[in-house]
């Protein structure tokens, strides 16, 4: 069961959405792959505990953690129900409001006061009342993004870059944002961690993954030329880079995964 919720107007320059997961694995620990993409994410999570995999054994995670931009992807663990409500940020003002120091993070432990809506999320959650659980953390983010002074450069650069789908060149982001390249640089990598090379490729890698995903048997080489890859093998390099694995058996891993479910199965891609 999968739910996304628009945030506010006011919260739109600094979080994408809001979403609600629920996943039931039966008594056996299961693992769920989550495949990086252009965005950061909190999460809560209720019911059976959440591990990520440390030092050969399982580490249990703390609600809330942070996802942050991955070079990879992650295994977590669960077992019988896990149920997530999910803050997906972009990754140019997460740290701002949460009032963290930025860096290059994967998955990420913090101690911050947000960690004190759990008890009532936790109610929330047993009671069945998801929105007003969802409802909870958008009021929270709300005043926190009242708190915080957004840089409009970083603002446009941001919608450039969404709105191409991280096809753009520096030097056009840094046009859209009415900067230097130099300044931009400066500024993207203090506030996310991160270069806008660095973002804009994942941007365009989601933009192949969610593709391939919906429509496996689109041509690659149809998707490199529309997302500005050099050509198809290009495409396939920094796909793996991400990935673990080609294009081509992504494919066919999707088109398996939806012939062996309802044709009502909802993917866990993010759109």
């Amino acid at each position: 069961m999968h739910q996304e919720f628009e945030p506010s107007e006011a919260l739109q320059d600094t979080i994408k959405c809001f979403w609600y997961d629920r996943r039931d694995y039966g008594e056996q620990q299961s693992s769920f792959e989550v495949v990086p993409d252009g965005y950061a994410e909190i999460i809560f999570h209720f019911g059976s505990p959440c591990s990520i995999a440390h030092e050969g054994g399982l580490q249990p995670l703390p609600s809330p953690f942070m996802v942050g931009l991955l070079d990879q992807p992650v295994l977590f663990y669960s077992k019988n129900r896990l149920e997530i409500i999910g803050i997906r940020c972009f990754p140019w003002t997460v740290f701002d409001l949460l009032g963290l120091p930025s860096g290059k993070v994967g998955v990420h432990t913090f101690e911050h006061p947000i960690a004190q809506l759990q008890p009532a999320l936790n109610t929330w959650m047993e009671a069945g009342k998801i929105e007003e659980a969802v409802a909870q953390v958008k009021a929270y983010f709300l005043n926190a993004r009242s708190q915080v002074a957004v840089d409009s450069m970083l603002f446009k650069a941001g919608v450039a870059m969404r709105e191409a789908n991280g096809t753009l060149p520096v030097s056009q982001v840094a046009a859209a944002a009415h900067a230097t390249v130099r300044t931009l640089e400066r500024k993207f990598k203090q506030s996310s961690g991160h270069t806008v090379k660095d973002v804009s490729a994942l941007m365009r890698f989601e933009q192949v993954r969610n593709r391939l995903w919906h429509e496996p048997d689109s041509s690659l080489a149809g998707i490199a030329h529309e997302l500005g890859y050099t050509d198809q093998s290009h495409l396939s390099k920094e796909f793996k880079r991400y990935s673990g694995t080609t294009p081509a058996a992504f494919a066919r891993k999707a088109k398996k995964r939806k012939q062996a479910v309802s044709s009502d199965f909802v993917a866990f891609v993010q759109a």
